[in-house]
């Protein structure tokens, strides 16, 4: 396996257009970590306490559009 010092070092070398594939792909994993992680905390329903605050900020007429 690789160290940190020698992923770098790779990585610094990389032609542009390889760097920017590179980047996309850590882009994407994140992204989709990140969709598996609020999934799991709406099912388990960690984040009901948003729906409720939206829920009464529109009851109240003090819900502001995104």
């Amino acid at each position: 396996m690789m160290s940190i010092e020698e992923l770098e070092s790779a990585i610094e070398a990389l032609p542009a257009d390889q760097y920017s594939v590179l980047r996309n792909w850590f882009l994407e994993r994140d992204w989709t970590k990140w969709d598996r992680e609020i999934e799991v905390d709406a099912a388990s329903q960690k984040l009901d306490f948003l729906f409720e605050e939206a829920e009464g900020a529109k009851a109240n007429g003090t819900l502001r559009p995104l």
